[in-house]
């Protein structure tokens, strides 16, 4: 029997997954390191990474690659930005799989010819593949379109102003206490680093067989 997510596919077909799967973990990995950006950054902060927000006691900021010292604090500002972006998109993939290879999906059609329940028994790459151009554009326009609003909005946050927020749905967190916010900030950057490694993690034991001994025999990978 052909194992969930996992249906038949050629050597070249195995090959060309395995190097999109690689070449996400590696833009997600140097995301999830970039150190934490204030909304304004100093150049005393971008050499000091312990007086930077976004870590968890008792581990410290990790940088190992240097990334806090490349370039100037817009650069810094830029790197928590992409990272808070990669973060959200992440937590939504790592919940979207597992609630997909749980069985759980909409009823009905996606199109005439592709069922929601049929998508539900591919892995990430083939679901992709068998959905529509047409669903592919409407899925991508809205990714355009609320990237769109979140880098036009006010002062950009490389120039000083604040972090991309969520626009889908809008969350007004006015009322709420200062400290008691950065708390929940610094939880939604660690949670979504945890789920960057989770998906890039998924992708990997789906597509390369045994590449994740943690989740070898688990019936929703190979």
């Amino acid at each position: 029997a052909t194992p969930l997510f996992c249906s038949p596919i050629n050597q070249y077909s195995i090959k060309m997954k395995t190097s999109s799967a690689l070449l996400l973990a590696c833009a997600g990995s140097a995301a999830a390191f970039a150190p934490q950006a204030s909304n304004k950054v100093s150049t005393a902060l971008s050499a000091d990474l312990g007086s930077l927000g976004g870590a968890t006691a008792p581990a410290k900021n990790f940088d190992p690659l240097g990334l806090a010292k490349l370039g100037s604090d817009e650069t810094l500002a830029w790197f928590r930005a992409a990272e808070l972006k990669h973060s959200r998109v992440a937590m939504l993939a790592t919940t979207g799989y597992m609630v997909q290879a749980a069985g759980i999906h909409f009823p009905g059609m996606l199109s005439s010819d592709v069922s929601f329940e049929s998508l539900s028994q591919m892995n990430p790459f083939d679901a992709w593949e068998a959905v529509p151009l047409a669903g592919k554009a409407q899925i991508i326009g809205t990714i355009f379109i609320a990237e769109l609003q979140t880098e036009s909005k006010g002062t950009h946050y490389t120039k000083g102003g604040p972090l991309p927020e969520i626009v889908f749905p809008k969350f007004d967190f006015s009322g709420v206490n200062p400290e008691t916010l950065e708390k929940k900030r610094c939880r939604e950057l660690n949670n979504g680093r945890l789920a960057m490694i989770a998906i890039m993690s998924y992708i990997s034991a789906c597509n390369v067989p045994g590449s994740v001994p943690l989740l070898s025999g688990n019936p929703w990978f190979p």
